[in-house]
């Protein structure tokens, strides 16, 4: 089944019309709103593509705290 994502809004705009691997591949500054200085940082910690920063577990866990944070009554 193919599943079609409008990410216009999330990438910059010489990201919006890449495949998904091509964009998983891609640096972090590939998201709107981030720039080279923000690859720069998060090389650091040893993120250099939008997939390390995806499956990175501690942005993992902070994701997860935060969600579950919301469903706290």
């Amino acid at each position: 089944m193919a599943v079609n994502v409008v990410l216009d809004k999330a990438l910059d705009k010489a990201y919006e019309d890449k495949g998904l691997q091509e964009i998983l591949s891609a640096p972090p500054s590939a998201l709107a709103g981030l720039t080279p200085k923000h690859d720069e940082a998060l090389a650091a910690l040893g993120i250099k593509t939008l997939a390390d920063l995806g499956t990175n577990k501690y942005f993992r866990l902070a994701a997860t705290l935060a969600d579950l944070a919301g469903k706290e009554g």
